[in-house]
């Protein structure tokens, strides 16, 4: 897999219309700047480095190596789709940035890809002044409250959804102490939030709320707070890097106490970084990608060649994969020429609730010609709600012996 300084190398020079994809590595090529009318140009804004690097890399390949795919199709509603891909650093100063590069300069028509709440929320202003479209992987409920104009659409559950799915958790397994920790952005805020307000409704009540700043060496403090607290459970709203420093001054700390967090904090890589032992007993909650899909066995089998690794390890990726269908299929709607505009009041018609169940570019592009589509995806049904929300169901599972079994589905 290509590191993230050559990535960073590349990335502020990529342009495809047609990329080559060997192995794990991608190699743009250079296009001239101006965009002609045979081409509609989308910006691929992922967390490359910062928190949400160990799935923005994934995200961000899946998202050139699809938009290569629609083009060797013949492209979506008499266009070819070209890329620029950005990193947004997991950071919503660099991706206020990033995208306004996006938009004032490339002048893409619509940005695949942000994953970070905080992120999506302060690029959610630039893409709506410049009535282009912004699919997202974001949580926090307030990108719906800010969502007037109806231009962002978002493939995750809302993090409010997943505190009801963390009070699940917490109520399938005994506990009965809750203390909640939270990483101070509008992600881990509202994750616990969510979780305090299903709990509470249902009688309980939390011990102990920390919030946490990001990018500490230590957090000795905040995990004795919790500590003092006597939880029997800590449920997180956070990311793999703090989680890490967070579970091992607990352990070393010596206290009996057990987390429930969100499976982008609680994944493959937190085993890999503290061990089995530290581990044990460790409740992840997260979406449910499409099982049995034709689209979700077609994205794993991509993922695996891109990358290496298989498809299971990066749900947000899947997330990606079906944002390029669903905009080509909506430009496929639209016809020749399409705008921006044109294009969004598309995208219920063709990833909606209702309509000739697809599962592929292909074949909705086919059945376009009859009628109205819903294309079910990779990640998840999708049936974007009034809000721009997709809907997916929940897996509540459990490391053990470092591996991560599922416990339950659910839906919240």
């Amino acid at each position: 897999m290509m590191n993230n300084r050559e990535f960073n190398t590349e990335r502020r020079r990529l342009c495809i219309a047609g990329t080559a994809l060997l192995g794990s590595s991608f190699f743009p090529s250079i296009v001239n700047a101006q965009a002609s009318s045979g081409t509609f140009r989308i910006g691929a804004l992922n967390s490359i480095t910062g928190s949400g690097s160990s799935y923005g890399v994934g995200m961000q390949k899946i998202i050139i190596a699809m938009a290569e795919r629609i083009n060797a199709l013949g492209g979506a509603g008499g266009r070819k789709l070209e890329v620029f891909a950005e990193d947004d650093q997991t950071k919503p100063e660099a991706g206020v940035l990033a995208a306004k590069k996006l938009l004032d300069v490339n002048k893409v028509g619509a940005i695949l890809g942000t994953f970070s709440s905080g992120v999506t929320l302060a690029v959610m202003p630039l893409t709506d002044a410049a009535d282009a479209i912004l699919m997202n992987t974001s949580g926090a409920p307030s990108i719906s409250e800010r969502n007037t104009k109806g231009f962002s659409w978002r493939f995750e559950a809302t993090n409010d959804r997943y505190g009801r799915a963390f009070a699940q958790a917490a109520k399938n397994n005994g506990f009965e102490r809750p203390a909640t920790m939270a990483f101070n952005n509008a992600s881990g805020l509202s994750n616990t939030q969510g979780f305090k307000e299903a709990w509470e409704a249902a009688g309980g009540k939390v011990v102990q709320s920390v919030v946490y700043e990001p990018n500490r060496p230590s957090y000795r403090s905040e995990v004795q707070k919790i500590i003092e607290a006597k939880p029997d459970v800590v449920v997180m709203g956070s990311y793999l890097q703090d989680t890490t420093i967070i579970l091992r001054e607990w352990y070393q700390s010596g206290y009996d106490l057990r987390w429930i967090m969100p499976n982008w904090a609680g994944n493959e890589a937190l085993i890999k970084a503290l061990g089995k032992d530290v581990c044990e007993g460790v409740l992840t909650v997260g979406t449910i990608s499409n099982e049995g899909s034709p689209a979700l066995e077609d994205f794993n089998t991509l993922y695996q060649k891109l990358t290496g690794n298989p498809g299971s390890t990066n749900s947000y990726a899947s997330m990606c994969y079906d944002m390029v269908v669903v905009l080509a299929l909506a430009m496929e709607a639209a016809g020749p020429n399409a705008s921006s505009v044109e294009i969004n009041a598309k995208i219920p018609e063709v990833a909606g609730a209702d309509g000739t169940v697809v599962h592929s570019f292909e074949e909705g592009r086919e059945k376009l010609k009859s009628g109205k589509i819903s294309y079910q995806g990779a990640s998840s049904k999708l049936n974007f709600d009034k809000r721009g929300d997709a809907s997916p169901d929940f897996s509540i599972n459990i490391i053990k012996n470092g591996v991560i079994e599922r416990q339950s589905r659910v839906q919240v």
